[in-house]
């Protein structure tokens, strides 16, 4: 039987090899091993994708394979979903997520989704290129908690300040967290446009998510017991 470093391994590569077939067998073949699924996206599948970026960067992998290798992940996160702890529950806190006007890379936010749901939020998806008005509209209608926004290009980036004003004019600034993330992002652009939040991987955002709900919200200790 393969080590759980062997079977990591191997998800990377086929990742980074574009096999969206051997992956699901691979994948599988963790499963049943009895290792966690969690360290089967990050280790294994995401190490994948972000030595494809590498390749990407040095001009040896273009967009075409970069597409392909995240086809490739995709394909395995399927397989290991149903296997991350789940949590049911009808009060979750609502956030709304989505990549930025002008922008179609949404790797990075599908991670995170995934990651908010497994720890028990309600994530309202809007997808990519999403025009900037409607990461306001969404929160209204939704009562969401979070707006979450993320952008790999540095000319999309400042739609997100944008975003932040638009909450305050329409007077809900304060009953809404605002976490970025993404390729250019940083904790310092954060706090320069006034983000609330800031993560550099789908597993933090969590983290960052449940500490802001805590300070946040006078019942916030509620509502972080509702995302464990």
């Amino acid at each position: 039987m393969a080590t759980k470093e062997e079977l990591l391994r191997r998800l990377s590569d086929d990742v980074f090899e574009m096999e969206d077939e051997d992956v699901v067998e691979d994948a599988e073949e963790y499963l049943e091993a009895g290792y966690p699924a969690m360290d089967a996206i990050h280790e294994g599948l995401v190490d994948g994708m972000n030595r494809a970026g590498v390749m990407f960067d040095e001009e040896e992998y273009f967009v075409t394979d970069l597409l392909l290798c995240s086809d490739a992940m995709y394909r395995g996160i399927d397989v290991l979903k149903p296997h991350l702890p789940q949590i049911e529950n009808d009060t979750a806190v609502k956030g709304v997520i989505g990549v930025v006007q002008g922008d179609t890379h949404d790797i990075g936010k599908n991670l995170v989704k995934i990651m908010m749901e497994t720890a028990g939020f309600e994530m309202i998806d809007l997808g990519r290129d999403v025009p900037l008005e409607k990461f306001v509209e969404t929160a209204i209608e939704e009562g969401a908690k979070l707006v979450c926004m993320s952008t790999l290009m540095t000319t999309t980036m400042e739609g997100m300040p944008r975003v932040i004003e638009m909450l305050k004019e329409k007077g809900i600034r304060d009953d809404v967290i605002v976490m970025v993330g993404g390729g250019p992002i940083s904790q310092k652009f954060a706090d320069r446009i006034g983000a609330d939040g800031y993560s550099a991987n789908a597993v933090e955002a969590v983290k960052v998510a449940k500490e802001l709900l805590k300070e946040r919200f006078p019942d916030g200790d509620q509502m972080m017991a509702r995302a464990q």
